[in-house]
């Protein structure tokens, strides 16, 4: 009996690449793909499958959501696909989870495999299954905010720390990370980046735009109560009404 798998990547690229990786081995059947969180728990609970590849970074819903919103006794294998940083990642092998570290070759997939291959014909299984909800369980305190990211550039994948960036803005689909004189693109939505991020270092001064408070020099508040955030290098960003007065009342021990 082929193992039936389940792809989930919001980036058509990555299930792309796993995809073609599994057309090559015969025990493996694709059952279905998912390109969000949501999509993810209506399909596990529509096709039942053995093995799904789990990217954990995804808007609105990331691959730990998931996990939370699937029952035990439902649970499949899962192989983590993941940019997260260092410390996630031996929390995940602490649970004995595998995990593909994007970018991956085929080598690290085919182990991957194997070791899932081991999990489903042999008896652990439940014990799996018990592992995973012992990391769901806890979830609040495994990799809270980020670290870094991951950013694709020129067909490279940079790994940035997140105190690097300076500012933030929404582009569409996509945000700008702004990094001294370089920006790179970010698949994703700004409220789901602000939840991720610790809110010690960064402050939404808009509705799509983010700011490093290390890299705030001043604020410069306008006669209708909205203002201008002057950054060390001279950039300025406009703040709205609401925000520049949450952010005045942060920043005054220091203005």
């Amino acid at each position: 009996m082929k193992v039936r798998t389940l792809l989930v990547d919001d980036e058509e690229l990555g299930r792309k690449r796993i995809r073609k990786l599994l057309s090559q081995e015969a025990a493996f059947e694709i059952v279905g793909e998912s390109r969000d969180g949501r999509e993810a728990i209506r399909a596990i609970e529509k096709y039942a499958p053995d093995l799904v590849f789990l990217d954990v970074q995804m808007p609105e819903l990331g691959g730990f959501e998931v996990l939370a919103q699937i029952a035990p006794e439902k649970m499949p294998v899962i192989i983590f696909v993941t940019a997260y940083d260092e410390f996630a990642l031996k929390a995940f092998e602490a649970q004995a989870l595998d995990y593909l570290l994007k970018p991956f070759d085929d080598e690290r997939f085919a182990q991957a495999l194997r070791r899932a291959e081991t999990y489903l014909n042999g008896n652990e299984t439940g014990a799996i299954k018990g592992r995973l909800a012992k990391l769901v369980n806890g979830l609040p305190n495994l990799g809270k905010y980020l670290s870094r990211v991951a950013v694709k550039s020129a067909g490279r994948v940079i790994f940035l720390k997140v105190g690097e960036i300076d500012w933030i803005e929404a582009a569409g689909n996509y945000v700008k990370l702004h990094v001294g004189k370089e920006s790179h693109l970010l698949r994703g939505r700004m409220s789901e980046l602000e939840k991720r991020f610790d809110p010690e270092l960064f402050f939404r001064i808009h509705r799509s735009t983010m700011v490093n408070l290390d890299r705030v020099k001043e604020l410069q508040l306008l006669f209708k109560g909205e203002g201008i955030v002057v950054l060390k290098d001279g950039q300025q960003l406009s703040a709205s009404r609401n925000c520049s007065h949450r952010l005045q009342s942060l920043l005054e021990p220091d203005l």
